[in-house]
């Protein structure tokens, strides 16, 4: 790897290091949140899968993660796992939770396109697969609009996004590029400044004028609409049929090889999850929201669930084709050296499962492992 590519992705993992996670749990990656147990009891008779005691799952208290919120709050991920217990540990940031489940400290997790591919690659296939989908969209330009009225007003100002290298600045630096504008993907610098800050600080940020918008996911575009900003821009138009990969689920290759009964068991609750999801939509999101209460210890208000809510799709489809495209926008912005993805993908328990279901399989876009 040439020398300022392995500096861009040691500094990048500086960078999410030093930024402020929610109460450390002993695992030393997430948060373990307030005990829900009443959402987590184990039926009368219910058996261990496999005999294994419990079950790891980690997620982020994103709304683009509503699947693994509405899954847990809804006990539908327990009653799938019988009496084998269902844990949980809350991130903010993807490379946390890589590290995790390389740990053993989850086995199984929901997390954005970017820290899945990075840590394939890094580990050279050896770590993880992605085993299912979650959610396309949920990710916006958002504004001030008294500094820019326009998509050719963004040059020459202050846009934050989430952390190096995620998902978002990845999208963001790739759109830059497709102005024509230039911008050092390392520093930020360039005809934008690009100024990576934790989502839970953004709003502060936009407030206190030290930057001028955000390229964000759902809920932090909604909050900065709240205090005023404009949406410029929704990504799912710029990909086609407006569908693209915002939250994967992944799993350590030695849990999925020791206990395939259990990952079936959980993409069977996301899959049940989704379904419940689609048609309660308004249950669906007050649940999220009870689950994000439990976690972090607020719930959004109206103002920020509701338009925040509608712009993501929850789907079970992992949109395979789409996470090539994000890989090679990384690729081109120098944050990523051009990754083998061949077997990132094991998409057959959830097509056994969606088969069960009477739903039609869904496509590894040739990346499944043979």
């Amino acid at each position: 790897m040439p020398a300022k590519r392995t500096s861009l992705l040691r500094r990048g993992v500086a960078v999410v290091a030093a930024l402020p996670l929610l109460t450390l749990a002993a695992c030393g990656y997430g948060s373990q949140a307030k005990d829900d147990s009443s959402q987590q009891k184990v039926a009368a008779g219910a058996k261990k899968i496999d005999g294994l005691d419990s079950v790891k799952i980690g997620y982020f208290g994103n709304l683009t993660h509503g699947t693994a919120l509405v899954g847990r709050q809804q006990g539908i991920f327990q009653k799938a796992l019988g009496a084998t217990k269902a844990e949980y540990a809350t991130f903010n940031a993807g490379p946390s939770e890589i590290e995790a489940l390389n740990s053993g400290s989850i086995d199984i997790g929901w997390i954005g396109p970017s820290p899945a591919i990075n840590g394939y690659a890094k580990s050279a296939g050896k770590n993880l697969r992605i085993i299912g989908g979650s959610a396309s969209g949920g990710v916006k330009l958002v504004v001030n609009p008294e500094k820019i009225k326009s998509l050719k007003d963004v040059k020459g100002k202050k846009i934050a996004t989430p952390q190096i290298g995620n998902t978002q600045d990845v999208a963001f630096l790739n759109w830059v590029a497709e102005q024509g504008w230039k911008v050092d993907a390392e520093s930020g610098q360039g005809d934008v400044s690009v100024v990576r800050t934790d989502n839970k600080i953004t709003p502060d940020a936009y407030k206190s004028g030290s930057v001028d918008g955000a390229w964000v996911p759902e809920p932090t575009a909604s909050k900065l609409v709240a205090e005023g900003a404009k949406v410029l821009l929704d990504e799912a138009d710029l990909w086609p049929g407006k569908k693209f990969v915002i939250t994967n689920i992944i799993v350590s290759q030695q849990f999925l090889s020791e206990h395939p009964k259990v990952v079936e068991a959980v993409l069977k609750g996301s899959v049940e999850a989704n379904k419940w999801i689609a048609a309660n939509p308004e249950e669906a999101k007050a649940a999220a929201n009870a689950q994000l209460k439990v976690d972090s210890g607020k719930e959004l208000p109206a103002e920020v669930i509701d338009p925040a809510w509608k712009s993501i799709r929850f789907t079970d489809d992992p949109l395979a084709s789409t996470l090539n495209t994000e890989a090679e926008h990384a690729v081109k912005a120098g944050l990523l050296e051009k990754p083998d993805l061949d077997g990132i993908y094991d998409l057959t328990l959830l097509n056994k499962v969606l088969k069960a279901e009477g739903e039609p399989e869904v496509d590894d876009a040739g990346l499944g492992v043979e």
